[in-house]
């Protein structure tokens, strides 16, 4: 009987010691720095940009894969709440109520501010209204403009439409003259096809030099300049100008990441602020704010400002 009790004492602490080996196991992080599969949510007015950067992390470690979704921002942080996406890469920090959420949910939470960019504003290139003031581009969007515009964003959800309303028109009635299209390429094919167009698209759809979209920029779309109401002078969406707050409609860019060990979200996230990274940033046109970049002063007059 001894013996008969002390074997099955012995089988059931076996069973244990496996059981508790297997979930120490599954509890293991499966994913390092440089390898490893994670899933990330990115604004899809940064495709282009993050597109590049992830092809030069993933060719630096190529035992890292990421899988990314381009969405609209409400989506982005969507997936992020949910925990569908370990790190997002968006135009705004969470809300506090977002932040109260994730600290009921248990998500800790951090962010970086990785680099500046802009709302650019496009024309037809047969428009004349190639420089607005805030003012007047409030009246276009309030659809109250001595000129009627049809005014095409990105689509609904999205970081420029939150930016349209929160940071442009300031609790001002938008007018009935708005219309999503779907996506920022699809803005500017819009405006390229219609003269009274006028279209809110990210800085890197009409910076990047390999993309058929920023070709349609030089040739058949227009930028506006936009007034500083400080210097009264015209500025386009350049990066100087985005850099020394000349330029009125700036925004930043950062991620947000939820990672409590050193994974592969943290070691993307790491690689975004790297100078390798930040030099990707910079050769979109956005401003990188991770890296030491010397602005010199030039003498420009009022004309050329109205017309870079």
């Amino acid at each position: 009987m001894r013996r008969f009790r002390f074997f099955t004492y012995t089988i059931i602490l076996s069973f244990l010691f496996m059981a508790c080996k297997d979930t120490g196991k599954s509890e293991t992080p499966i994913d390092t720095l440089s390898s490893g599969e994670i899933n990330i949510s990115v604004d899809e007015t940064y495709k282009p940009v993050i597109e590049e950067e992830i092809k030069v992390f993933i060719s630096t470690y190529p035992e890292a894969k990421i899988n990314v979704s381009y969405k609209a921002e409400s989506e982005v942080i969507k997936d992020y709440l949910s925990g569908k996406a370990r790190l997002i890469l968006v135009a705004r920090p969470l809300t506090k109520e977002e932040e109260t959420y994730c600290e009921q949910k248990k998500i800790v939470s951090s962010k970086l501010e990785l680099a500046k960019d802009a709302i650019a504003v496009v024309v037809n290139g047969a428009s004349k209204d190639t420089n607005l003031s805030i003012t007047q581009l409030q009246g276009i969007v309030a659809g109250v403009y001595s000129k009627k515009y049809t005014v095409v964003f990105d689509r609904q959800g999205s970081s420029t439409i939150r930016f349209i309303q929160d940071s442009l028109m300031k609790g001002q009635k938008t007018g009935n003259n708005l219309f999503a299209a779907n996506g920022n390429k699809e803005v500017v094919n819009y405006v390229v096809k219609n003269p009274d167009a006028l279209g809110f698209v990210g800085l890197s759809y009409i910076s990047d030099t390999m993309d058929s979209t920023a070709e349609m920029f030089t040739t058949q779309v227009k930028a506006v300049a936009m007034m500083n109401d400080s210097t009264k002078a015209f500025y386009k969406p350049y990066q100087a100008y985005i850099a020394l707050k000349l330029y009125p409609l700036s925004r930043k860019l950062m991620y947000i990441k939820n990672e409590t060990y050193p994974g592969l979200g943290s070691g993307f996230g790491n690689f975004l602020a790297s100078d390798k990274g930040q030099l990707i940033f910079a050769h979109a046109r956005l401003f990188p704010l991770r890296m030491s970049i010397v602005i010199r002063d030039a003498a420009i007059n009022n004309s050329d400002k109205q017309t870079q």
